[in-house]
Protein backbone atom coordinates (compact mmCIF):
# COMPACT_ATOMS: atom_id res chain seq x y z
CA UNK A 1 0.00 0.00 0.00
CA UNK A 2 1.35 3.27 -0.98
CA UNK A 3 1.21 6.16 1.70
CA UNK A 4 0.23 9.44 -0.12
CA UNK A 5 2.67 12.52 0.96
CA UNK A 6 0.43 15.74 2.58
CA UNK A 7 1.09 18.59 -0.36
CA UNK A 8 1.19 20.60 2.23
CA UNK A 9 4.24 18.82 4.04
CA UNK A 10 6.94 20.69 5.70
CA UNK A 11 9.04 17.50 5.51
CA UNK A 12 11.21 18.09 2.38
CA UNK A 13 11.60 15.34 -0.11
CA UNK A 14 13.90 14.04 -2.94
CA UNK A 15 17.14 14.40 -3.73
CA UNK A 16 18.62 18.53 -2.93
CA UNK A 17 21.65 17.13 -0.96
CA UNK A 18 22.76 13.92 -3.32
CA UNK A 19 26.22 15.89 -4.33
CA UNK A 20 27.03 16.34 -0.67
CA UNK A 21 25.95 12.82 0.03
CA UNK A 22 28.08 11.40 -2.72
CA UNK A 23 31.03 13.47 -1.37
CA UNK A 24 30.42 12.30 2.08
CA UNK A 25 30.50 8.38 1.07
CA UNK A 26 33.73 8.70 -0.52
CA UNK A 27 35.76 10.76 2.01
CA UNK A 28 34.13 8.04 4.66
CA UNK A 29 36.55 5.42 2.31
CA UNK A 30 39.15 7.76 2.04
CA UNK A 31 39.51 8.34 5.92
CA UNK A 32 38.58 4.61 6.93
CA UNK A 33 39.43 2.56 3.93
CA UNK A 34 37.83 0.08 2.19
CA UNK A 35 38.45 -2.61 4.82
CA UNK A 36 37.64 -0.47 7.78
CA UNK A 37 34.09 0.51 5.80
CA UNK A 38 33.61 -3.19 5.82
CA UNK A 39 34.51 -3.53 9.90
CA UNK A 40 31.00 -1.61 10.07
CA UNK A 41 29.23 -4.86 8.50
CA UNK A 42 26.89 -5.79 11.38
CA UNK A 43 23.88 -2.96 11.63
CA UNK A 44 22.72 -1.60 14.78
CA UNK A 45 20.01 -4.33 16.12
CA UNK A 46 16.35 -3.58 16.69
CA UNK A 47 16.46 -5.05 20.19
CA UNK A 48 19.12 -2.63 21.25
CA UNK A 49 17.14 0.45 20.00
CA UNK A 50 14.26 -0.95 22.05
CA UNK A 51 12.99 0.87 24.81
CA UNK A 52 9.94 0.86 26.75
CA UNK A 53 8.08 2.92 29.64
CA UNK A 54 9.06 -0.54 31.91
CA UNK A 55 12.84 0.24 31.81
CA UNK A 56 14.22 3.25 34.51
CA UNK A 57 14.36 6.19 31.53
CA UNK A 58 17.94 6.63 32.85
CA UNK A 59 19.30 3.14 32.63
CA UNK A 60 17.50 2.32 29.39
CA UNK A 61 18.96 5.64 27.89
CA UNK A 62 22.71 4.55 28.94
CA UNK A 63 22.18 1.20 27.33
CA UNK A 64 20.76 2.31 24.54
CA UNK A 65 23.69 4.99 24.40
CA UNK A 66 26.49 2.56 25.22
CA UNK A 67 24.92 0.06 22.43
CA UNK A 68 25.45 2.88 20.09
CA UNK A 69 29.02 3.78 20.67
CA UNK A 70 29.93 -0.46 20.59
CA UNK A 71 27.82 -0.07 16.69
CA UNK A 72 29.93 2.55 15.47
CA UNK A 73 32.80 1.35 16.89
CA UNK A 74 33.81 3.68 19.95
CA UNK A 75 34.41 1.49 23.18
CA UNK A 76 36.69 3.80 24.72
CA UNK A 77 34.33 6.85 24.28
CA UNK A 78 31.43 6.81 27.47
CA UNK A 79 28.08 8.67 26.51
CA UNK A 80 26.48 10.69 29.56
CA UNK A 81 22.82 11.33 28.69
CA UNK A 82 20.52 13.67 29.90
CA UNK A 83 17.21 15.56 29.29
CA UNK A 84 16.10 18.92 28.72
CA UNK A 85 13.49 21.07 26.69
CA UNK A 86 15.48 22.42 23.65
CA UNK A 87 14.10 22.19 19.84
CA UNK A 88 16.52 20.11 18.26
CA UNK A 89 16.29 16.30 18.46
CA UNK A 90 19.70 15.98 20.29
CA UNK A 91 23.16 17.71 20.86
CA UNK A 92 26.32 16.49 22.06
CA UNK A 93 29.59 18.26 23.31
CA UNK A 94 32.36 17.32 21.29
CA UNK A 95 35.59 17.35 23.92
CA UNK A 96 38.89 15.50 24.26
CA UNK A 97 36.75 12.95 25.59
CA UNK A 98 36.34 9.39 27.29
CA UNK A 99 33.21 10.94 28.32
CA UNK A 100 30.71 13.20 26.19
CA UNK A 101 27.52 14.54 27.41
CA UNK A 102 24.73 14.22 25.13
CA UNK A 103 21.43 16.05 26.01
CA UNK A 104 18.32 15.33 24.21
CA UNK A 105 14.67 16.43 24.27
CA UNK A 106 12.48 15.78 27.03
CA UNK A 107 9.79 14.14 25.01
CA UNK A 108 12.03 11.33 24.82
CA UNK A 109 11.38 10.80 28.09
CA UNK A 110 8.03 9.40 26.69
CA UNK A 111 8.69 8.85 23.01
CA UNK A 112 11.23 6.44 23.83
CA UNK A 113 11.01 3.95 20.82
CA UNK A 114 13.37 7.07 18.72
CA UNK A 115 15.91 7.97 21.36
CA UNK A 116 18.51 5.56 19.51
CA UNK A 117 18.01 7.36 16.39
CA UNK A 118 18.53 10.76 18.05
CA UNK A 119 21.80 9.29 19.67
CA UNK A 120 22.56 7.58 16.13
CA UNK A 121 23.59 11.30 14.52
CA UNK A 122 25.07 12.61 18.32
CA UNK A 123 27.45 9.34 18.36
CA UNK A 124 28.24 9.79 14.33
CA UNK A 125 29.20 13.31 14.92
CA UNK A 126 31.88 11.99 18.03
CA UNK A 127 33.19 9.28 15.78
CA UNK A 128 33.45 11.90 12.62
CA UNK A 129 35.23 13.90 15.65
CA UNK A 130 37.90 11.25 16.85
CA UNK A 131 38.75 10.78 13.13
CA UNK A 132 39.20 14.61 12.25
CA UNK A 133 36.65 14.33 9.00
CA UNK A 134 34.98 17.18 8.58
CA UNK A 135 33.16 19.88 6.10
CA UNK A 136 34.00 23.22 6.05
CA UNK A 137 30.15 24.29 5.58
CA UNK A 138 28.20 23.63 9.07
CA UNK A 139 25.30 22.91 7.02
CA UNK A 140 27.19 20.14 4.88
CA UNK A 141 28.87 18.73 7.81
CA UNK A 142 25.63 18.29 9.03
CA UNK A 143 25.17 15.75 5.76
CA UNK A 144 27.94 14.39 6.69
CA UNK A 145 27.44 13.29 9.81
CA UNK A 146 24.22 11.69 8.49
CA UNK A 147 25.72 10.00 6.11
CA UNK A 148 28.43 8.44 8.03
CA UNK A 149 25.60 7.33 10.21
CA UNK A 150 23.29 5.83 8.08
CA UNK A 151 26.72 4.14 5.82
CA UNK A 152 28.48 2.66 9.24
CA UNK A 153 25.26 0.87 9.99
CA UNK A 154 23.10 2.54 12.50
CA UNK A 155 21.29 5.63 10.64
CA UNK A 156 18.33 3.46 9.58
CA UNK A 157 16.56 4.49 12.86
CA UNK A 158 16.87 7.72 11.70
CA UNK A 159 15.12 6.87 8.52
CA UNK A 160 12.74 4.47 10.95
CA UNK A 161 11.68 7.87 13.15
CA UNK A 162 10.49 9.38 9.73
CA UNK A 163 6.44 9.04 9.98
CA UNK A 164 3.92 11.35 8.19
CA UNK A 165 0.12 11.35 8.29
CA UNK A 166 -3.02 13.75 7.46
CA UNK A 167 -2.09 15.16 10.76
CA UNK A 168 1.31 15.14 11.80
CA UNK A 169 4.85 14.40 10.64
CA UNK A 170 8.09 13.62 12.55
CA UNK A 171 11.80 13.25 10.35
CA UNK A 172 15.18 13.59 12.10
CA UNK A 173 18.39 14.25 10.75
CA UNK A 174 19.21 16.70 7.65
CA UNK A 175 18.97 14.23 4.99
CA UNK A 176 15.55 14.05 3.35
CA UNK A 177 13.98 10.40 3.84
CA UNK A 178 14.80 9.60 0.29
CA UNK A 179 18.58 10.35 0.81
CA UNK A 180 18.65 8.47 3.70
CA UNK A 181 17.37 5.55 1.49
CA UNK A 182 19.99 6.12 -0.50
CA UNK A 183 22.78 6.12 1.57
CA UNK A 184 21.20 2.46 3.15
CA UNK A 185 20.77 0.97 -0.37
CA UNK A 186 24.46 1.86 -0.99
CA UNK A 187 25.56 0.38 1.96
CA UNK A 188 23.09 -2.65 1.47
CA UNK A 189 24.85 -3.33 -1.86
CA UNK A 190 28.17 -3.39 -0.04
CA UNK A 191 27.87 -5.87 2.39
CA UNK A 192 24.89 -7.73 1.82
CA UNK A 193 21.78 -6.96 3.87
CA UNK A 194 18.19 -6.30 3.57
CA UNK A 195 17.52 -3.47 6.11
CA UNK A 196 13.58 -3.31 4.21
CA UNK A 197 12.62 -5.79 7.46
CA UNK A 198 13.84 -3.17 9.83
CA UNK A 199 11.29 -0.47 9.38
CA UNK A 200 8.49 0.04 11.46
CA UNK A 201 7.34 2.85 9.77
CA UNK A 202 5.81 2.73 6.33
CA UNK A 203 6.69 5.82 4.87
CA UNK A 204 10.38 5.08 5.62
CA UNK A 205 9.98 2.10 3.86
CA UNK A 206 8.48 3.71 0.85
CA UNK A 207 11.54 6.35 1.18
CA UNK A 208 13.70 3.47 1.16
CA UNK A 209 12.78 1.86 -2.35
CA UNK A 210 12.64 5.09 -3.77
CA UNK A 211 16.29 5.77 -2.52
CA UNK A 212 17.45 2.18 -4.17
CA UNK A 213 15.90 3.01 -7.29
CA UNK A 214 18.64 6.22 -7.17
CA UNK A 215 21.36 3.76 -5.66
CA UNK A 216 20.65 0.80 -8.30
CA UNK A 217 20.39 3.67 -11.21
CA UNK A 218 24.55 4.80 -10.42
CA UNK A 219 25.65 0.82 -11.22
CA UNK A 220 23.73 1.08 -14.30
CA UNK A 221 25.15 4.05 -15.85
CA UNK A 222 27.57 4.24 -18.85
CA UNK A 223 30.74 3.39 -19.29
CA UNK A 224 29.60 0.14 -17.17
CA UNK A 225 28.32 -2.39 -19.00
CA UNK A 226 25.25 -2.89 -17.13
CA UNK A 227 24.44 0.60 -18.49
CA UNK A 228 21.03 0.21 -20.46
CA UNK A 229 20.77 0.67 -24.50
CA UNK A 230 19.76 4.52 -24.07
CA UNK A 231 22.67 5.77 -21.56
CA UNK A 232 24.84 3.60 -24.19
CA UNK A 233 23.85 5.31 -27.14
CA UNK A 234 24.46 8.86 -25.14
CA UNK A 235 27.94 7.62 -24.33
CA UNK A 236 28.60 6.61 -27.92
CA UNK A 237 27.56 9.73 -29.42
CA UNK A 238 29.75 11.50 -26.89
CA UNK A 239 32.85 9.26 -27.26
CA UNK A 240 32.82 10.40 -30.44
CA UNK A 241 32.55 14.33 -30.17
CA UNK A 242 35.81 13.14 -26.87
CA UNK A 243 36.93 15.93 -24.81
CA UNK A 244 35.17 18.89 -25.84
CA UNK A 245 31.98 16.90 -25.41
CA UNK A 246 29.21 17.87 -22.60
CA UNK A 247 27.78 14.96 -21.45
CA UNK A 248 24.09 14.39 -21.40
CA UNK A 249 21.59 15.23 -18.78
CA UNK A 250 22.48 12.67 -15.91
CA UNK A 251 25.56 11.53 -17.05
CA UNK A 252 28.48 11.48 -14.51
CA UNK A 253 31.85 10.51 -17.27
CA UNK A 254 34.28 13.21 -18.36
CA UNK A 255 36.61 12.48 -21.51
CA UNK A 256 40.12 13.55 -21.63
CA UNK A 257 42.56 13.66 -24.29
CA UNK A 258 42.44 13.48 -28.45
CA UNK A 259 39.78 11.60 -29.75
CA UNK A 260 42.31 10.99 -32.54
CA UNK A 261 45.03 10.52 -31.09
CA UNK A 262 44.98 7.47 -29.43
CA UNK A 263 44.84 8.98 -25.70
CA UNK A 264 41.35 9.10 -25.38
CA UNK A 265 40.54 8.04 -21.45
CA UNK A 266 37.10 8.24 -19.47
CA UNK A 267 36.53 9.23 -16.10
CA UNK A 268 33.26 8.16 -13.87
CA UNK A 269 32.18 7.60 -10.60
CA UNK A 270 32.38 4.46 -8.93
CA UNK A 271 28.78 3.40 -8.00
CA UNK A 272 30.23 2.05 -4.84
CA UNK A 273 32.29 4.84 -2.76
CA UNK A 274 31.83 7.83 -5.14
CA UNK A 275 35.78 8.00 -5.91
CA UNK A 276 36.38 8.88 -9.85
CA UNK A 277 37.77 6.04 -11.94
CA UNK A 278 40.21 6.91 -14.92
CA UNK A 279 40.86 4.25 -18.00
CA UNK A 280 41.54 4.63 -21.61
CA UNK A 281 38.82 4.43 -23.98
CA UNK A 282 39.41 1.04 -25.99
CA UNK A 283 36.22 -1.31 -25.86
CA UNK A 284 35.31 -4.06 -23.23
CA UNK A 285 37.90 -4.05 -19.64
CA UNK A 286 37.71 -4.48 -15.98
CA UNK A 287 38.42 -1.73 -14.14
CA UNK A 288 39.22 -2.14 -9.78
CA UNK A 289 38.56 0.86 -7.81
CA UNK A 290 41.77 2.18 -6.52
CA UNK A 291 40.02 3.41 -3.33
CA UNK A 292 37.59 0.94 -2.49
CA UNK A 293 39.13 -2.14 -4.29
CA UNK A 294 35.50 -2.88 -6.55
CA UNK A 295 36.42 -4.66 -10.09
CA UNK A 296 33.74 -2.56 -12.56
CA UNK A 297 33.28 -4.00 -15.90
CA UNK A 298 33.14 -1.59 -18.48
CA UNK A 299 32.66 -0.93 -22.21
CA UNK A 300 34.01 2.12 -23.04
Amino acid sequence: MTHDRRPDSPVEHGFPHLPVVRASIAALFRRLSADGIRAYATSFSPADAAFDASEDLHLGAQRVASAMVRALRLPDARMVVGFRPMRDAATVELAAGPEYFVEVNDRFRTHRRDLAAALSHEVAHVLLHRLGLRFADTAENEILTDTAAAFLGAGWLLLDAYREDALTWQRFGYLTPEEFGFVLAKRAALIGEDPSSWFTSPQAYEAYVRGRAVAERDRRRAPLSTAGPVARLRYARDRRAGAVSVPGAGAAYRFEGAVDGGGLRVSFPCPVCEQRVRVPVRGRLRARCGLCRTVLDCET
